[in-house]
């Protein structure tokens, strides 16, 4: 296997218990196992704790459309330049029904994208809570608010971005590197 991160990547045979488990479940559901779950598994427990709560606000249900979660992740990841999560976010993006020219011009400058008012309000808030968190108020929830998200979206909103912010450091601090699978995936 390729170098997927600057750090020892842990082997099937050294991996954590629960961390094999999600190996198998990503490679019957994917087709692979993607490099973060192997990149982050060095620290087992840490990892499934980030997984857990990374999966209950990006791959369940919730109070936003999967295309407005993985929208708002691909634009905070294109602003802090990861890799990784731009890649493989951009991918999750096309698979959810975003059209693959569409979610490319997402991925580089939003405003340049054909998006409704309310995907233009949640990428201007993932962008100014990415770049400039300190400068929020609570008018900054207006525009949410005028194209209809109610408190629980604005929250889930606040927990994706902020969940990428995280994610976003983490990977590029570490060098992931992106599966080639997510490269063609909805296309």
């Amino acid at each position: 296997m390729n170098k997927i991160s600057w750090l020892a990547v842990p082997t099937e045979e050294g991996a954590h218990e629960g961390v094999r488990k999600l190996w198998t479940k990503a490679e019957a559901n994917l087709g692979f196992v993607p490099n973060v779950f192997r990149a982050q598994a060095l620290n087992g427990e840490q990892f499934l704790a980030w997984w857990n709560y990374f999966n209950l606000l990006v791959n369940k249900a919730g109070h936003l459309s999967n295309i407005e979660r993985e929208m708002m992740a691909v634009v905070v990841s294109g602003l802090n330049r990861c890799v990784y999560c731009a890649v493989s976010h951009g991918a999750a993006l096309r698979e959810y029904g975003m059209e693959a020219q569409k979610a490319d011009t997402v991925a580089v400058n939003w405003r340049h994208a054909d998006l409704s008012a309310r995907e233009a309000a949640l990428c201007a808030f993932a962008e100014k809570l990415t770049l400039h968190p300190a400068g929020m108020a609570e008018s900054d929830l207006t525009p949410l608010r005028d194209v209809g998200l109610d408190d629980a979206q604005i929250l889930e909103a606040v927990q994706v971005i902020g969940m990428f912010n995280m994610t976003n450091r983490v990977s590029s601090a570490l060098g992931f590197i992106p599966n080639a699978e997510y490269h063609s995936k909805g296309r």
